[in-house]
């Protein structure tokens, strides 16, 4: 890798070629929404009937193949090579790098879906399973846990590891995910394909994070209203767009380790405690109890439902839930691939793997599985009516509801609110850092963006949700998501191509097989 062509000290600029067109996109995307919320919504939704309708199996085979792809990395023979000098110790400790990776990566989502989710299941069970029967009860808790296990938290390792290892093995000054894909890329025509690459990066972060505030907003805004006991409107949902603004403005204004560190450690404190909580003051035996029954159906249908198309019967669900889940990560991929990537220094690739695939899952099983199987446990008993909420409420109530109804309900109301405002609030935060980055220039891995930079993304965040809040409808969430998917699934190809290549070149010699066999002296004095 040749030197950076600035000096040392060289202030970081913002990238105009970047910047610009992203700007100009997402304006482009957003101003309909505000302006023609149905129209504007209808043609999202069209468009992702077609890219699921068409490319359901697409979808399918990349996160399947992410998963075998970070097997490969973490167990085959490349699984020890250091992203960093030989001796170098891991830049953050296990807590501060798990909290992190765990906060920026799915945040307060756990918690939108988390009540919710099972109940949308047993509406609409998968694999033609009888509403209403205990096997679609059985299979609604299941089901979050295969959406937020190992293929996601693959989708997400599978871009952290060639970018750790271009920032600290071929000690690229700049961290973009382009520059990690130079290794399959053309010398012909490079820089205007990194250009490209780089903004479709971004548009992907957008989509994936807009999904998350969108989805986001309406649940706080139920929360608080529940709260207070006041009418959930449009109003207080603005209002929390704007609270979230300022807090993660000021958060990425003050940087990665004084700002997002911070908040990353509280969050999962708080998390700890809020799970102990609903285990120990709620039914924590069915819990318990259903939770190993959903681990042990989802090993044993695993491939089954990581490649079911359902081709005969042309049921929605794999491309309403399975199909939205995996394009939903892989819009993340930019975000999180240059995050996860920015605070592995010291560490192995099968560390990074390993413990991005194992601790995720730990993470998101927990949450799914306490959360959804309370809300399941309101549903048998009827306690509380959480379908018919579902139905005339829809699912940010859900969750306000059934949150409300555990032991010292407005108490852990206000609690589990504190929670979701803190979750999202590190997720855009560290989006808003990762596309500030990519939009400049002669930034070095050790410097972080201009802060007007990083404030300015954080607004457009804000813009782009404003507009999907006027739409107020969950399809264009997800439609949005499934749209900005689409032109990450070549990039993630060109990241393992450019990977393999480069540890080849670099390791291929130190790791290859030599031959073994015995003498013939050998095989007589065995024999």
């Amino acid at each position: 890798m040749s030197n950076p062509p600035y000096s040392p000290n060289t202030e970081p600029e913002v990238d105009w070629s970047i910047f610009i067109p992203a700007v100009i996109i997402i304006f482009v995307c957003a101003i309909p929404l505000m302006v023609f919320p149905e129209s504007a919504a209808k043609v999202l939704a069209d468009g992702r009937k077609i890219i699921m309708s068409n490319f359901l199996w697409l979808y399918l085979i990349v996160g399947l193949g992410s998963l075998i792809f970070c097997m490969w990395l973490a167990f085959g023979r490349y699984g020890h090579v250091k992203l960093g000098a030989p001796d170098e110790p891991p830049e953050y400790s296990d807590t501060h790098w798990v909290a992190m990776m765990f906060t920026a990566a799915i945040g307060a989502s756990v918690i939108a879906w988390g009540f919710a989710e099972p109940i949308f299941y047993l509406q609409t069970p998968p694999m033609g399973i009888e509403v209403g029967s205990a096997e679609s009860f059985e299979w609604a808790h299941m089901y979050p846990l295969f959406h937020w296990g190992l293929v996601p938290w693959s989708v997400y390792a599978l871009p952290a590891v060639p970018i750790a290892y271009m920032l600290y093995v071929k000690q690229n000054p700049t961290l973009r995910i382009s520059d990690a894909c130079d290794g399959a890329l053309p010398v012909k025509g490079r820089s205007q394909l990194k250009t490209i690459i780089d903004i479709f990066i971004v548009l992907g972060i957008v989509g994936g994070v807009a999904t998350s505030l969108g989805l986001g907003v309406p649940l706080l805004s139920a929360m608080l209203s529940t709260l207070f006991e006041v009418p959930d409107s449009l109003s207080i949902k603005m209002g929390v767009l704007v609270l979230w603004t300022a807090l993660f403005g000021a958060s990425v204004y003050r940087g990665l380790k004084s700002g997002i560190k911070v908040l990353a450690d509280i969050n999962i404190a708080l998390a700890i405690i809020a799970l102990l909580f609903v285990l120990i003051a709620g039914p924590g035996l069915f819990i318990l109890d259903l939770t190993v029954n959903s681990m042990g159906l989802m090993v044993s249908n695993f491939i089954t439902m990581a490649t079911w198309t359902d081709p005969i019967d042309n049921g929605s669900f794999p491309e309403d839930w399975t199909g939205f889940y995996w394009a939903w990560w892989i819009a993340y991929t930019g975000m999180v691939g240059l995050f996860f990537g920015r605070i592995s220094r010291g560490r192995t690739i099968r560390q990074l793997v390993l413990g991005v695939i194992g601790w995720g899952c730990l993470g998101t099983w927990l949450f799914m599985a306490v959360m959804g199987g309370y809300s399941l446990y309101l549903e048998t008993t009827a306690t509380l009516e959480v379908k018919e909420i579902l139905a005339t409420q829809g699912m940010s109530f859900v969750n306000a509801l059934v949150i409300e109804a555990m032991p010292l309900g407005k108490f852990t109301l206000s609690i589990f609110t504190l929670l979701s405002i803190i979750f999202y609030a590190t997720t855009i935060d560290s989006s808003a850092y990762v596309l500030a980055s990519i939009s400049a220039k002669n930034l070095r891995n050790d410097q972080e963006p201009k802060r007007w930079n990083r404030l300015a993304w954080a607004a457009l965040l804000a813009v782009i949700t404003a507009g999907i809040l006027q739409s107020g409808a969950l399809d264009t969430v997800l439609s949005i998501t499934v749209l900005s998917s689409v032109p990450l699934i070549p990039v993630m190809l060109l990241l393992c191509i450019s990977l393999v290549r480069w540890l080849n070149q670099d390791f291929g010699d130190m790791v290859r097989q030599k031959e073994m066999a015995l003498s013939v002296e050998q095989i007589k004095s065995n024999g």
